[in-house]
């Protein structure tokens, strides 16, 4: 308990210290508000963002295609990689073709999907859900070639099915890999919906991004981004802890 609690201290200290930095240094250096805006600006600007700019509609924008795109792309990583990883003959089939997508830049879809579905949310759905999608599947496929041979010889010797024995013995295996998937994928996804605001969007803080910037705002560009990172932090922190909850039964390292 001490020791969290120092940890604690700590990066509240170092956060203190960044803020009064912040602050004070780009003053002190003659840098112009319109290039680095001090906290106090951003804070102002926040103010008259809520105010003016429907910053709460905007962020909830942001947040609810976050968290769809990356549930979205997740369940299709996780299918695909595990139905892949159950069949070595369509895994070496179109593992060519996933490499080829996964090589691609994922962003530079965003301007083809606006071109297909228009200035709405699919475009930033879609690039989420790319991104997404890849690290999840690698990791699940990658997962289930190392299952322990041994214990799917021992379920099928007990005649369980194909379906049993990836019940049983595969899908326990290899939810320490899909977890870890999540996690990246968690901070994968907030890229997604930003680089689809930026691209196409007319809501959201990836818009306010675009917009602040074409304003020569940058207190305004600062604070959403400041908002994407929250968005960011909260999404990984809830699927770190239901990491713990599942994964409660692996040891831990002692620091």
């Amino acid at each position: 308990m001490t020791s969290s609690k120092s940890t604690l201290f700590m990066s509240l200290a170092v956060l203190a210290v960044l803020l009064l930095c912040w602050e004070f240094l780009p003053p002190a250096l003659g840098v112009p508000k319109y290039i680095i805006p001090t906290v106090s600006d951003c804070a102002v600007e926040m103010v008259r963002m809520w105010q003016q700019e429907n910053l709460l509609g905007n962020t909830i924008s942001t947040a609810v295609y976050t968290v769809l795109g990356f549930a979205l792309g997740s369940l299709l990583g996780a299918v695909i990689g595990y139905v892949l990883g159950m069949s070595s003959f369509w895994e070496k089939v179109l593992s060519p073709y996933i490499l080829a997508l996964q090589i691609a830049p994922k962003v530079a879809f965003a301007p083809l999907f606006i071109m297909w579905f228009g200035y709405n949310a699919m475009p930033k759905l879609l690039v989420t859900v790319l991104i997404v999608f890849f690290p999840v599947l690698v990791n699940v496929l990658q997962a289930m070639k190392t299952v322990d041979r041994d214990l799917v010889n021992l379920a099928r010797a007990y005649n369980l099915s194909r379906l049993g024995v990836f019940f049983k013995v595969e899908m326990p295996s290899t939810m320490p890999n899909l977890l870890a998937g999540l996690r990246i994928a968690s901070t994968l996804a907030v890229i997604g919906v930003t680089v689809g605001e930026l691209v196409g969007g007319n809501v959201g803080l990836g818009f306010l991004i675009s917009y602040g910037g074409g304003q020569a705002n940058a207190a305004m560009v600062f604070n959403a981004i400041v908002l994407l990172t929250v968005i960011g932090i909260v999404l990984y922190t809830a699927i770190a802890r239901v990491e713990e909850r599942v994964l409660h039964y692996l040891p831990k390292a002692q620091s």
